[in-house]
This record gives structure tokens, sequence and C-alpha cells, in this order.
């Protein structure tokens, strides 16, 4: 079974980077096909797909994100890692790594972790 579980600061002061990882367990980061997502959820707002990184490395991002986001793997440590930077208040969220396939099928989804932007 697939276990994913995000980690990092819950609190982060604007301006700074926040950087948060997903240590995957019961499975290969760089299984053929499967791609990690990073997805976040803002207080009383819906789910934003922020990027993913690729069993190939390959990444993606949000065009709205994409300046200040960075998504990158340690494959000896089955990790894969968020940076955003320059963070700001509207960046409090909790955010979540999920593990699929193309189409969001056969998903996996940390529980999560909230992160707080403020002074």
């Amino acid at each position: 079974q697939v276990q994913l579980q995000e980690s990092g600061p819950g609190l982060v002061k604007p301006s700074q980077t926040l950087s948060l990882t997903c240590t995957v367990s019961g499975a290969s980061i760089v299984t053929n096909y499967y791609y990690f997502t990073w997805v976040r959820q803002p207080p009383g707002k819906g789910l934003e797909w922020m990027g993913f990184i690729d069993y190939g490395g390959s990444t993606a991002y949000r065009p709205s994100l994409k300046s200040r986001t960075s998504i990158s793997r340690d494959t000896s440590k089955n990790q894969v890692f968020l940076h955003l930077s320059s963070v700001i208040p509207e960046d409090t969220a909790a955010y979540y790594c999920v593990r699929s396939m193309a189409y969001w099928t056969q998903a996996s989804w940390g529980q999560g972790t909230q992160v707080t932007v403020s002074s």
C-alpha cells in the first residue's frame, strides 16, 4: 500500500521560501507512468493544482505560480519536494502531495500539511 506523508514548517514569514517534503513509502517515486502532484487548498476555497514531477523527472507548473514554484525529487530517499518562493499571506493553505497516473487515475493522497504565511 502506497503512503505519502507531507512535512514542513507550519508557519512561514512573508517573502520567505516555503519548502515541503513528500515522503513516499510502498512504491518507488520513479515507477513508470506515475506523477507526483502538489495541490493546495486555501481556507474556504477549492483545490488548486500547483504542479507535478513525473516518473522521468519532467515538471510542469501552474502558470500563475510558475515563477515562484519548483518541484524536485531525491530518488535515493524516495522523496518529492515543493519549494514556493516569495510567499505571501494568500499562500496560506493546506498542501497535499498526490501520486497518480495520467488523468488522476490510481490516485493516492497524503494527509496534507497546513502552512500559514504570517509575520
